[in-house]
């Protein structure tokens, strides 16, 4: 994986979030984060948030970290928006990913599920030394873009939060 670090806004996003745990996911078929996911593309949500900034361009972010990287969090799934509406359709959530500094990575190309399991294997190895930082564990997140449009060969970004 290719690593830099960068500093980024803020990012508003409106999807749908789970509340899971690094011991509920282990078991990727009995977990909360794989059928919020088919949810998410299954009834095609995205087309349904309005004010979307980049179309297909999905973010899934981890975020609410209860502690470290197995304590329970929150998995949300959604489109970057330009700006929040008053009024939000039944079942999506906001979240704001948060102005902070980040080690973004990039995945070489691989088939999914294999391209996340390995990358984030990967980041939970490095030390804070390798990784640019000690993780803020404010909200990492995942960019989905064009480079994900083959199943077989997925590349993307992961923004791991760190400490200022």
């Amino acid at each position: 994986m290719q690593k830099e670090l960068v500093k980024m806004s803020e990012i508003k996003l409106i999807g749908l979030c789970v509340r899971t745990s690094y011991e509920q996911e282990i078991n990727k078929m009995k977990g909360s984060i794989f059928p919020c996911v088919q949810k998410y593309f299954h009834q095609r949500l995205a087309k349904k948030i309005l004010n979307c900034k980049s179309s297909g361009t999905t973010y899934c972010a981890y975020t609410k970290y209860e502690s470290e990287h197995k304590g329970a969090y929150t998995y949300f799934i959604g489109e970057e928006v330009c700006e929040f509406t008053t009024e939000l359709q039944e079942g999506f959530r906001q979240l704001v990913i948060p102005k902070q500094q980040y080690a973004k990575f990039t995945t070489t190309p691989a088939p999914m599920p294999d391209v996340i399991v390995n990358a984030w294997e990967e980041i939970w190895e490095m030390t804070p030394k390798q990784l640019g930082g000690h993780r803020s564990y404010k909200t990492d997140f995942e960019v989905y873009d064009e480079r994900a449009t083959d199943h077989k060969n997925i590349v993307l970004d992961l923004y791991i939060g760190l400490q200022s």
